[in-house]
C-alpha cells in the first residue's frame, strides 16, 4: 500500500509520560544543525491512514532539506499525549507543527503556549474548534465528503426505507461531526430519524467496529444500510455483516480512499468511498513551515485539498470515479 523511499534516517521508539505518547523521532536531511525542523503530531502511529500522511511528510521534507520530528498519540483520543507531544517539540525549537488534533479542543492551550513561544501551529486532517486555535488548516472538507457519502448510500437504496447503522468514529473531533451531520445530510434524515437503528463511536478501529457491529446487526437486524467513519470501521463493519449472513442485504459507505479501501470497494465488500488526499495535505504543511521558517510568511485559514467518490456503481446526478481510477490515486 505504502510505497518505501530509501533515505538515511535513524528512527528512535520510545514511551513518555507513562504509555500515553508514542515518540518516533526521524533526523532527515543530514546532520546541519540549521536545517528547518517540522514538527507532525498524528492521532497514532498505526492507522494506516496516519502512516500514509506521515510518509509524505518525510519525503517532502526530505525533498526540502528540513528535518522531521514525528510524534502521535498512543491510541486515537489520546489528547493528554498529544499536549506532551507538542511540548516536547517546542523544547526541541521546532519552527512549525503539524497536528491532527485527537480531541478539536483538548490541544488549545498546548497550541496558544506553541505559537506565543513563536513556533507556527497547522492543523491537519482535522479542524480544531475554533477553527482560527490553529495558523491555518489543510484538510478534506469532511462535511462535504459526508454528503456524497449520504447521498450516494441513499441514491443505491432506491426507493427502500433506509434502516440505518452509524458507526461513528471518537466523539469530540471535528472530522467525526462533520462526517456524521454531512452523511445524514446526504441521506435526508437528522439524529432523532426513526430510520436510525444503532449507532456506536468505534475509534475508527477495526477490531471495534467488528464488535459494534455485530452487536448492533443483532438487535437490528433489518438493517439495510451502515455508514463507517473510515475504511477500517468499513472493513470491521462488514466482516460482522458477512458473518450474519446479511452481506446482499446491507450497502455500506465510507471514507477514506486508501489503497486498500479502493480495493474493497472493488471487491464489493464496499459500495463506495470518498477518497481524501492525506499525502497533499502534508505535503502542503510542510512547504508551509519550510516557507515560514525562510520569510516568516504564515499560512492562514481553511484550505481544502479535495475529495473524490470512488465507486463501480455510478448513480445518476452524482459524479464518481471508478476503482480503476481509485486504484491510480489512492491517497496521492
Amino acid at each position: 500500500m505504502f510505497v518505501s523511499r530509501s533515505r538515511s534516517t535513524l528512527t528512535v521508539g520510545t514511551v513518555l509520560m507513562a504509555g500515553s505518547l508514542v515518540l518516533g523521532l526521524t533526523a532527515c536531511g543530514g546532520s546541519d544543525s540549521d536545517s528547518v525542523k517540522v514538527g507532525l503530531i498524528t492521532k497514532t502511529d498505526s492507522n494506516p491512514y496516519f502512516v500514509k500522511l506521515r510518509e509524505a511528510a518525510q519525503a517532502q521534507a526530505d525533498k526540502s532539506g528540513a528535518e522531521l520530528v514525528a510524534l502521535a498519540g498512543a491510541f486515537d483520543g489520546d489528547n493528554e499525549g498529544q499536549v506532551s507531544a507538542i511540548e516536547n517539540m517546542v523544547g526541541q525549537g521546532v519552527k512549525g507543527i503539524l497536528i491532527t488534533p485527537n480531541s478539536s479542543t483538548g490541544v488549545l492551550d498546548a497550541i496558544k503556549n506553541a505559537r506565543d513561544a513563536g513556533v507556527v501551529v497547522i492543523a491537519l486532517d482535522t479542524a480544531t474548534d475554533p477553527e482560527d486555535a490553529v495558523d491555518a488548516t489543510f484538510a478534506t472538507d469532511n462535511k462535504a465528503a459526508g454528503v456524497s457519502q449520504g447521498t450516494w448510500v441513499k441514491a443505491a437504496l432506491g426507493t427502500t426505507t433506509p434502516q440505518v447503522i452509524m458507526l461513528d468514529g471518537t466523539a469530540g473531533g471535528t472530522v467525526d461531526t462533520f462526517r456524521h451531520d454531512g452523511f445524514l445530510e446526504g441521506m435526508g434524515l437528522t439524529n432523532d430519524s426513526p430510520e436510525i437503528v444503532g449507532q456506536e463511536n468505534t475509534n475508527g478501529d477495526q477490531t471495534k467496529a467488528q464488535t459494534a457491529m455485530e452487536n448492533l446487526i443483532q438487535r437490528a437486524p433489518q438493517t439495510n444500510a451502515l455508514y463507517t467513519i473510515n475504511e477500517p470501521a468499513a472493513a470491521g463493519g462488514y466482516q460482522a455483516i458477512q458473518s450474519a449472513g446479511k452481506a446482499a442485504q446491507v450497502t455500506i459507505g465510507s471514507i477514506d480512499g486508501s489503497c486498500t479501501g479502493v480495493a474493497d470497494v472493488k471487491a464489493g465488500k464496499i459500495g463506495a468511498t470518498v477518497m481524501q488526499f492525506p499525502a497533499k495535505m502534508a505535503e502542503q504543511g510542510v512547504d508551509a513551515v519550510v516557507k515560514f521558517a525562510q520569510d516568516g510568511t504564515k499560512p492562514s485559514g481553511f484550505n481544502d485539498t479535495g475529495s473524490q467518490l470512488v465507486t463501480d456503481k455510478p448513480v445518476a446526478g452524482l459524479e464518481s470515479q471508478d476503482t480503476a481510477w481509485g486504484e491510480q490515486n489512492c491517497w496521492g
